[in-house]
C-alpha cells in the first residue's frame, strides 16, 4: 500500500513537472506570439510607401485589437491569477495593433475611416463595460475566470477567422496578393504553441480556440499555396502592360517621347 508520504511526493513531482514543462511551452508561446503581432510590419511599410491601404482589410487588426484586451483582462490576477505572461504579451499586443490601427486609419479613404473608427468604438466600449460588470458583480477568481474565458474563446476564434474575410477576394481574383503571408503562417505556429500549453495545464479556455485557430491559418497557408504562382504571373502582366515599348518612341524621325510618356 502507498503511504501518504509517497503519494504527496508523487503528486508534488507531477505538479512541478507540469509548472515547468508549461512554462516551457508558454514562453516560446509568448516569442511566437510577438512574431504574429509584428507580422504585419511588412504590410503596413508597403502601405506607407504607396499611401495608401488599396484593397487591404482592416477586419485582422480590429479583431486582434479587441482578442488581446479580452486576454489581458481574462490573464489579470484578480481575474485569473499567476497568469503573469499572458498579461504582459497581451498588453503589448494591444498596443502594437491600436498602432497598425492608427497607420490603417491615416492611409484610408473618409468612408473606410469611418467605419475603421466605430468599430473601434463599440471594442473599447465594449471591454469597459464587460471590465465593470466582472469586477463588481462577480466575486470570486473562478466566476470571474469563467465568464471571461467564455468570451476570450469567441474573441480568439474570431481573431483566427478574420483573415477569412479575404479568402473570398482570393477565391475571386485567384490572387493572394492581398492576403498577408507571415500573418497567416505565424498564426499557424501561434496556435500550435497555445494548444500545446493548454493540453499539459489542459485549460479548455486556451485549447479550444488556439485548437481552432491552428486549422483557418493551416486553410490560409493552403490557399497561399494554391494560388502563389498564379499572383505572381498576375503581377507580371500588370507590370508588363505598364512598360513602354522603346521602339514606338522614335517613328519616321520624329520624337514622340513626350507623347507616348504621357499616356497612361
Amino acid at each position: 500500500m502507498v503511504s501518504a508520504d509517497a503519494a504527496r511526493t508523487t503528486v508534488g513531482v507531477l505538479d512541478k513537472f507540469k509548472t515547468d514543462v508549461g512554462f516551457f511551452c508558454l514562453f516560446p508561446g509568448n516569442i511566437i506570439a510577438l512574431f504574429l503581432f509584428l507580422s504585419p510590419v511588412p504590410t503596413f511599410v508597403e502601405i506607407w510607401k504607396k499611401g495608401s491601404v488599396e484593397h487591404y482589410s482592416p477586419a485582422p487588426y480590429l479583431a486582434t485589437l479587441v482578442n488581446c484586451m479580452v486576454w489581458t483582462l481574462y490573464g489579470l490576477p484578480i481575474v485569473h491569477p499567476h497568469s503573469l505572461l499572458v498579461v504582459t504579451i497581451n498588453g503589448s499586443g494591444t498596443a502594437i495593433e491600436l498602432a497598425y490601427i492608427i497607420l490603417f486609419f491615416i492611409y484610408s479613404d473618409k468612408k473606410k475611416r469611418l467605419r475603421v473608427l466605430l468599430v473601434l468604438l463599440v471594442e473599447l466600449i465594449f471591454i469597459s463595460v464587460l471590465s465593470t460588470l466582472v469586477l463588481t458583480l462577480s466575486h470570486s477568481h473562478k466566476e470571474r475566470s469563467l465568464i471571461v474565458g467564455i468570451i476570450c474563446i469567441l474573441f480568439n476564434v474570431m481573431m483566427y477567422a478574420s483573415p477569412l474575410v479575404v479568402m473570398k477576394l482570393v477565391l475571386t481574383t485567384r490572387s493572394v496578393e492581398y492576403m498577408p503571408f507571415f500573418l497567416s503562417f505565424t498564426c499557424f505556429f501561434n496556435g500550435l504553441a497555445w494548444s500545446t500549453y493548454a493540453l499539459i495545464q489542459f485549460d479548455p479556455f486556451i485549447l479550444v480556440p488556439n485548437g481552432v485557430g491552428s486549422v483557418f491559418a493551416l486553410a490560409q497557408l493552403i490557399l497561399y499555396a494554391t494560388f502563389y504562382k498564379s499572383t505572381k504571373r498576375q503581377i507580371a502582366e500588370r507590370k508588363g502592360k505598364g512598360q513602354v515599348d522603346l521602339s514606338e518612341l522614335v517613328v519616321d524621325g520624329e520624337d514622340h517621347s513626350k507623347k507616348v510618356g504621357s499616356a497612361p
